[in-house]
């Protein structure tokens, strides 16, 4: 009698430690799927033929292009525009900016920034592949790239833009142009270009 009351007791403990065992690995799963989500938009530009890695300019960055783009006006385009910094950056410049990014989190981002400011209400966010987005309506590019992607974007600028157009290169040159102007050091170094015809 005792020993079927001890296997009773036994039995109802297993079923509610199974029972404990299930909520946990519901909510572990749940969390794992949810953290995967936000995730993964950084993770998959490191399988791309060029990662395009999310770093947010640097105060000295933002004060880096501004300089080099003081005295102009018209369309400005942020390539890789990340968090919007660039392109707020501009709009308080009196650009029309824009921006150009993968990271569907930071697209969205930026368009809730853009929409909560008055400010930058007339900035556009754009979720498209690089390659494939025209340049030729802007006068005034920024670009913070990788170092295996300034050649091709060297040519795509050739390609698609207008002389007289500023470039401004953030933590890596363009390869062939020469800059007019080189603005700080080490990884706030910032490159200024105009596309000579």
């Amino acid at each position: 009698m005792e020993l079927e009351l001890l296997q009773n007791s036994q039995t109802k403990q297993s079923k509610q430690l199974s029972s404990t065992g299930k909520i946990l690995i519901y909510v572990t799963g749940g969390l794992a799927v949810g953290v995967s989500v936000i995730c993964v938009p950084f993770v998959v530009p490191a399988l791309r033929k060029i990662c395009l890695p999310y770093v947010p300019a640097t105060t000295e960055q933002l004060v880096g292009v501004s300089k080099a783009l003081a005295g102009r006006t018209g369309r400005l385009l942020d390539v890789g525009s990340g968090d919007g910094r660039i392109v707020f950056t501009a709009a308080k410049l009196g650009f029309q900016a824009d921006g150009v990014e993968l990271n569907p989190w930071l697209v969205y981002y930026s368009r809730v920034v853009a929409v909560l400011n008055p400010m930058y209400r007339g900035s556009k966010f754009y979720r498209r592949d690089l390659w494939k987005f025209d340049l030729k309506p802007y006068n005034n590019i920024v670009i913070f790239g990788v170092e295996q992607m300034m050649n091709d974007f060297e040519k795509k600028l050739m390609k698609e833009t207008d002389k007289d157009t500023v470039i401004v290169a953030c933590r890596f040159p363009l390869p062939n142009m020469i800059p007019v102007e080189t603005i700080g050091s080490g990884v706030d170094t910032v490159w200024k270009y105009v596309v000579k015809r």
